[in-house]
């Protein structure tokens, strides 16, 4: 059984003359990943490793994760080849994790990770929103093999946040 964890990054800012790969998160975004960090520590097991895009926004999101789910630094890799927003890059990544892995978490951009949710999931998701979290089993030994599997769940921040009148 492989656990693959899909985690968009947090709300991030457009300011402009910005690169693309140094953009930060706005205080929305901070406080969703916090949100939505420490409401799964409680509900999922914990990633073998956290791989994450190496822009600033995944990077700073995925170091959330990192502390609230208590992942060591050394299980904590950036990795180029999830600044991607196909998903081309993101899905050889996953088929290439080390196989001594059962449970791992990929922190990147949309519409690469909406559309691997959908490709490898039984569920439809419409779009995986900032901060969001999707969870799915593969009942495979090999990630080689992770074509199909099942949507455990998706979390979004939205959806923990009390709802306005």
């Amino acid at each position: 059984m492989k656990i693959l964890y899909l985690l968009r990054h947090a709300k991030s800012t457009w300011e402009e003359g910005v690169d693309d790969h140094k953009r930060s998160l706005k205080d929305r975004g901070k406080n969703d990943a916090i949100l939505v960090s420490n409401y799964v520590k409680n509900l999922i097991k914990k990633p073998q490793k956290i791989v994450s895009s190496d822009a600033n926004r995944a990077k700073t999101t995925a170091n959330y994760f990192k502390e609230a789910l208590s992942v060591s630094e050394t299980d904590f890799i950036l990795n180029p080849n999830l600044y991607d927003f196909g998903g081309r890059s993101v899905m050889e990544v996953i088929k290439n994790l080390d196989n001594s892995l059962d449970c791992v978490m990929i922190v990147g951009h949309n519409h690469a990770l909406t559309s691997i949710a959908n490709m490898l999931g039984d569920v439809d998701i419409n779009n995986v929103a900032t901060c969001g979290f999707v969870e799915i089993h593969f009942n495979v030994d090999t990630w080689e093999f992770s074509n199909y599997g099942h949507t455990e769940r998706f979390i979004f921040p939205k959806d923990l946040k009390p709802k306005e009148l």
